[in-house]
C-alpha cells in the first residue's frame, strides 16, 4: 500500500483517490481518439478522411503558424501553455502526457505534441519567368521526399511535382524529415508525362552521363526533375529533358543519395543564375 512521506499508511479514501488521480492522467484521451490517430499513419485512412497526423513540438508548432485547418492538437500542458493563445480557438486542444504521445504516435519521442490538421486542395504550379520547379520521378523513400522538400524550402522553392509512384507526402516519415518545411512548399500529385508534355522552357534532368552542373554558365530557370533512388528518370520522361546534367563523380561510389544530389544541383543551379 502506498505510503505518506512520513511512512504512515495512506487511509482507504486517500489510496482510492490517489489510483483514480493516476488513471486520469494515463488515460485522458479516449480509445476513439487513440484509434482515429492510429488509422492516419496509413494513407488508405489519410485519403478517406483527408487528413493527416504531424509529430513532434516542432512541426506541430510550424503547422498552428501555417495556413494549414487544425482540427485537433493532443499536447503537454507546458505546450499548451505555450501555443494555445496564439492558435485558432476553434482547435480541440487535448492534454495528455508523455507515455501517452508517445504510444499514440508513430515515433518513440513526440517531443510534447501531436496534432491532425485537414489536407489542402491540390494546386497546380504557375511558376514565374525566375522561379524554379522540383519534379520528383518515383522517389519512394519517405526520408529522402522529406528531406528534399526541407532543401526545396532552403533554397526558396515553393512547388514540387510528383509522380503517382513518388512516396505519399502526408506520410508520417516524410513530413518528420520535412522539419515543418512542408507548410510553405506546395505537392502537387500528377502523371509527369503529361505534365511534361505541357511545359514550356528548360527541363533540366540528372543523368550519370550529362553536362557537369559545374560547367555551366547561366542556367536558365524552368524545371528540374531528380530520379529514383535505384533507376533514376523514367525512360518515358527522357523526351522531355532539354538539358542532362550530372554531379562530376571523383571517388568509387556507384551514386549518389537523391536528397543530396537534389542539394548539390539546387545549389549550383541558383548560385549560377544569379
Amino acid at each position: 500500500m502506498p505510503r505518506h512521506p512520513d511512512n504512515m499508511p495512506m487511509d482507504k479514501e486517500n489510496h482510492r483517490k490517489c489510483i483514480y488521480f493516476f488513471f486520469k492522467l494515463v488515460y485522458m484521451i479516449s480509445k476513439a481518439r487513440i484509434k482515429f490517430i492510429k488509422s492516419l499513419q496509413l494513407k488508405k485512412y489519410r485519403k478517406q478522411e483527408q487528413s493527416f497526423v504531424v509529430e513532434g513540438e516542432k512541426n506541430v508548432r510550424e503547422l498552428l503558424d501555417s495556413d494549414y485547418v487544425v482540427t485537433q492538437v493532443i499536447c503537454t500542458e507546458d505546450f499548451k501553455n505555450t501555443y494555445y493563445s496564439k492558435a485558432n480557438k476553434k482547435i480541440d486542444w487535448v492534454l495528455a502526457n508523455d507515455r501517452e504521445l508517445n504510444s499514440i504516435g508513430s515515433f518513440k519521442t513526440n517531443q510534447s505534441a501531436l496534432a491532425v490538421a485537414d489536407m489542402k486542395t491540390i494546386r497546380k504550379p504557375s511558376p514565374k519567368s525566375d522561379e524554379w520547379v522540383l519534379v520528383l520521378d518515383d522517389i519512394r523513400d519517405p526520408g529522402n521526399l522529406g528531406t528534399i522538400i526541407r532543401t526545396a524550402d532552403w533554397f526558396g522553392l515553393t512547388d514540387i511535382v510528383v509522380s503517382a509512384e513518388t512516396t505519399d507526402v502526408y506520410n508520417p516519415k516524410v513530413l518528420h524529415a520535412s522539419m515543418g518545411s512542408f507548410c510553405r512548399v506546395n505537392i502537387y500529385p500528377t502523371e509527369l508525362s503529361t505534365y511534361l508534355s505541357a511545359v514550356s522552357g528548360k527541363v533540366y534532368g540528372t543523368y550519370l552521363k550529362g553536362e557537369d552542373i559545374h560547367s555551366l554558365i547561366k542556367p536558365e530557370p524552368g524545371h528540374l526533375v531528380i530520379g529514383n533512388e535505384s533507376v533514376g528518370i523514367s525512360a518515358p520522361l527522357e523526351k522531355f529533358i532539354t538539358d542532362k546534367i550530372t554531379i562530376q563523380k571523383l571517388g568509387g561510389a556507384e551514386s549518389l543519395n537523391a536528397a543530396m544530389a537534389t542539394g548539390i544541383i539546387l545549389d549550383n543551379l541558383i548560385r549560377l543564375q544569379k
